[in-house]
């Protein structure tokens, strides 16, 4: 290789170097004489740490910094966790491979033990996300929301101040930061169903070069890959991002793939829930597919209310 350093692009949270560092490691395993740099991006979302997500709404506000130094070839890969990629990418750019996913279920960790099922009107639950509110709301329309920015050790701090009763967040970040023992539960994904990609690392390229990409490719890992394309295929048809409340989320049972979608409107109601079955060669057809189904019943109607 003609490169004397690879350049990895990223945010600078704790959670995100991890993630770079995990993609490091995983390419010096294969290829221990490469020399490899991570360079942190700080991108809109980190600049700005005030505003409501459900506010701002726009793809790529954790990302496309990180994409600009890509594309202009400051950096020579990008790391990110593939829920914070919009449906679509710059021009040029590919999700060019997927590290082995990780937790998919969203955990509650909450200041007094409480599990979600003894959470009451009282007690204030943080999310920035509108596809946990929404789904919150339809298990229980009693629970008070409130609105929570930051990374996760900024989370758990106003958690433990007293800003929140319980906190919902990622379970793959909280285990990948080894906070693993302040977690009250793991949130059954039928009742809160995951974000598309929700737990898995993507590391984006450019998608002419030939010199990075055959090394990405190597410490891909196929089923991982196969998977989550599923699900942003179904979030594409959507036309949604991860600021939107809808999930995609596919289980696998002998060697059969059951993708379940759903969207809600912000109150949990309407709620449309619906399941199909397929080999996973034929994951991404029908869970493009699913989704002209959900569109069709009326989700079309509830996310044109919700944008």
């Amino acid at each position: 290789m003609n490169k004397k350093v690879i350049k990895i692009g990223t945010r600078g949270s704790k959670l995100a170097l991890w993630q770079s560092e995990e993609v490091k490691k995983n390419l010096l395993k294969k290829f221990p004489d490469l020399s490899i740099e991570i360079i942190i991006i700080k991108t809109n979302g980190d600049k700005n740490t005030t505003q409501s997500l459900t506010a701002i709404g726009n793809n790529g506000f954790f990302t496309k910094e990180i994409e600009s130094e890509l594309l202009t070839g400051k950096i020579d890969l990008a790391v990110h966790s593939l829920k914070d990629l919009p449906a679509v990418l710059s021009e040029g750019l590919i999700i060019n491979g997927i590290l082995p996913r990780g937790e998919v279920r969203d955990v509650l960790i909450s200041q007094n033990g409480k599990k979600l099922k003894d959470l009451t009107k009282n007690d204030k639950i943080a999310t920035s996300s509108l596809r946990r509110q929404s789904q919150l709301l339809h298990y229980n329309n009693n629970f008070q929301i409130i609105d929570i920015r930051g990374n996760i050790d900024t989370r758990l701090r106003k958690l433990k101040e007293g800003y929140c009763d319980a906190l919902i967040l990622a379970g793959a970040g909280m285990n990948r930061l080894n906070y693993t023992n302040l977690i009250t539960e793991y949130i059954d994904p039928q009742i809160i169903f995951p974000a598309v990609g929700q737990g898995a690392i993507a590391i984006e390229t450019r998608e002419n070069d030939s010199l990075i990409n055959p090394f990405i490719r190597s410490i891909n890992d196929n089923y991982s890959e196969k998977t989550t394309q599923a699900e942003r295929c179904f979030l594409k048809e959507m036309n949604g991002n991860c600021r939107i409340p809808m999930a995609c989320y596919i289980e696998e049972e002998n060697n059969i793939l059951r993708i379940t979608g759903v969207v809600s409107g912000l109150k949990g109601k309407p709620y449309i829930k619906k399941s199909v079955s397929c080999p996973i060669e034929k994951a991404s057809e029908e869970a493009t597919n699913l989704a002209k189904i959900i569109l069709e019943n009326g989700g079309k109607e509830i996310l044109d209310q919700i944008k």
